[in-house]
């Protein structure tokens, strides 16, 4: 199977990073694709010089007219309010990219119940930089893809866009909504966050000279590499995902408080021996 004969028109709603990849990715595999974008008129005019995507429509209806596959790729809140112009892509599969997904897809259930199928998706690919400048057609390689269905699922549908992931390089994980949003929270929200905190107590601590700030090695700037991303990328994430965060930074809290308590035991040992085994497992999954 090919996405030109699965999906024969393929509409972008938000031609920025992760949509400006994916369409990048898309047209470099099938260059046969319609693949029409929707956006704000500058965005779609670099979306359209990068050949992300193949052209362009003035509102959410004209760019879902005819396609077989919507890929949502808005904000969090942007993307709940865009579903009902959405739902009405008679027969499309529609999937988004939201870092949180049990809001979303209680949502895309009130509206979509018949034809269209939502498909709830969150790429774990991205960089700290937003903006379709920054878009790569090799964003979603070796990376895994969240899909919230179950992978025994008979709409054919479902199983060509899993198909078309894996031509783009990414591999599908499935799971329900309640478990990615916990799940993330863990291994993306929190980094986030734990990262924002670390650079607080730097910006803090820095006193008139400049240190201890001019004495930072790469290291940091490593840690720190997730500080760049800005805040009107996480504001719906944080707001779509409480429980799970607070419960995330609940359990570092304790992590941080064991190792504060144990700076003159060998018992931290143990503790840099766990951080290392997940470092690896980390390193060897890529």
């Amino acid at each position: 199977m090919t996405a030109s004969r699965d999906f024969h028109g393929i509409a972008i709603i938000g031609t920025g990073l992760i949509g400006g990849s994916f369409g990048l990715a898309v047209r470099r595999e099938f260059p046969a694709a319609r693949v029409v974008g929707f956006d704000r008129p500058d965005v779609l005019e670099r979306a359209l010089a990068r050949g992300a995507i193949s052209e362009s429509a003035s509102d959410i209806a004209s760019a879902v007219q005819g396609a077989d596959l919507v890929y949502i790729a808005l904000p969090i809140g942007a993307t709940i309010d865009a579903l009902p112009k959405i739902a009405a892509a008679a027969g499309a599969l529609v999937t988004d990219t939201g870092s949180t997904k049990t809001v979303i897809c209680q949502r895309a259930r009130k509206y979509f119940r018949g034809g269209a199928r939502f498909l709830g998706g969150h790429p774990m690919a991205g960089k700290e930089n937003s903006g379709i400048e920054h878009a790569d057609a090799d964003l979603f390689r070796g990376s895994r893809y969240a899909l919230i269905a179950s992978e025994s699922d008979a709409d054919p549908r479902i199983q060509q866009f899993a198909g078309l992931l894996r031509r783009i390089g990414a591999e599908p994980v499935w799971c329900d909504a309640e478990t990615h949003d916990w799940a993330v929270g863990i291994v993306s929200h929190l980094p986030q966050l734990a990262t924002i905190a670390l650079a607080h107590v730097v910006a803090d601590e820095t006193d008139e000279t400049g240190l201890p700030l001019t004495l930072a090695g790469p290291g940091l700037a490593d840690m720190l590499r997730l500080a760049g991303s800005p805040y009107e990328i996480w504001r719906d994430t944080c707001l779509t995902n409480r429980e799970n965060i607070a419960h995330s930074l609940d359990r570092l809290t304790q992590a941080i408080e064991y190792l504060r308590t144990r700076l003159a035991s060998k018992d931290l040992e143990q503790e840099f021996d766990t951080a290392n085994e997940i470092y690896r497992a980390l390193r060897k999954a890529k």
